[in-house]
């Protein structure tokens, strides 16, 4: 799986991952050769090389050609490895799209505390909006995966999304301080003041992948050919699964990506807020260690104000 690389620095010590938390695990190569000798010898002999990415939540580290070990950065999302093993499995046969397929499950020891995986490597390029032959295509891929993820059946199936807009109020209106200097904080918060208008969701849940942000996808030949990073994935308000309306597209696809998914404006306008706060939320955050993650960020907020100008 060609999962985000974006070549940041490298660290002193081999494969070792950029740390982006307070308290996170450390993670090289040595470490996942340790493990591979440990729980799985027939891997021992492939080579590892690290994945450089986006990804926030897991560490990835490239097996030899057919395989990648995901790892968790923190343990407190080790919950994550669990949710993918369970679930990824029951959703792959309903969705026309790539997802990751599990191939095997590593224990937590005494010198790595998480489950881990080892899952198939799929082929393709990190998104780049250069990659992408006609951004209305894209939006009406990305509409038939969201529409075919919600129409599986959902006995068992765990929850998935954030909290209510309201209850990310305080988190949010102190990242826009924080951001001062950084986007237009007046016209941020005035459209997270409009988001908060919107009525609370009160209706069926469905299946989302709660995360559909450019570094979650792989593109081949000018389309989009896999969704990546399912940590999260669960049932919950539909409007989560709206969020690339900014985070992904411009004016051009967004219009395409609404009316093939019908949005209705309460919907639009939750999506909108959660679109804001995850956005706000990064940029703060990884000024230092995930500069790309920001500009991603700092792009997806320039389109919801855009968007309300």
């Amino acid at each position: 799986m060609s999962n985000k690389e974006n070549g940041r620095r490298q660290d002193s010590k081999p494969g070792a991952q950029i740390k982006m938390h307070e308290g996170e695990i450390d993670l090289d190569i040595a470490l996942v050769k340790r493990l591979l000798d440990d729980q799985f010898p027939h891997l021992s002999n492939n080579s590892i090389t690290v994945v450089r990415s986006m990804g926030t939540v897991n560490a990835i580290y490239r097996l030899g050609d057919e395989l990648y070990v995901r790892l968790p950065r923190l343990e407190t999302w080790a919950e994550s490895i669990d949710n993918e093993w369970t679930w990824l499995p029951k959703l792959a046969p309903h969705l026309s799209l790539k997802i990751p397929k599990p191939f095997a499950r590593g224990k937590p020891t005494d010198w790595y505390p998480c489950p881990w995986a080892i899952c198939h490597w799929i082929e393709g390029s990190p998104y780049q909006d250069s990659l992408i032959s006609n951004e209305r295509q894209l939006a009406q891929d990305l509409v038939n995966f969201i529409l075919e993820l919600r129409n599986i059946d959902k006995p068992g199936a765990p929850h998935g999304g954030r909290q209510p807009l309201v209850e990310l109020d305080k988190a949010t209106r102190s990242a826009i301080k924080s951001s001062r200097g950084v986007i237009d904080t007046e016209m941020a918060s005035m459209a997270w003041g409009r988001s908060l208008e919107a009525p609370p969701w009160d209706g069926n849940p469905v299946w989302i992948h709660g995360d559909l942000l450019k570094s979650n996808f792989l593109v081949q030949n000018g389309r989009l050919c896999a969704i990546i990073d399912f940590g999260g994935v669960g049932i919950g308000d539909p409007a989560h699964d709206v969020v690339p309306a900014w985070s992904v597209f411009t004016k051009i696809g967004r219009e395409v990506f609404r009316q093939a998914l019908g949005v209705d404006d309460d919907t639009w306008n939750r999506a909108r807020g959660y679109a804001l706060h995850q956005a706000l939320m990064i940029i703060p955050y990884y000024p230092k260690t995930n500069p790309e993650f920001v500009t991603m960020a700092k792009r997806t907020v320039e389109e919801i104000l855009t968007e309300l100008n």
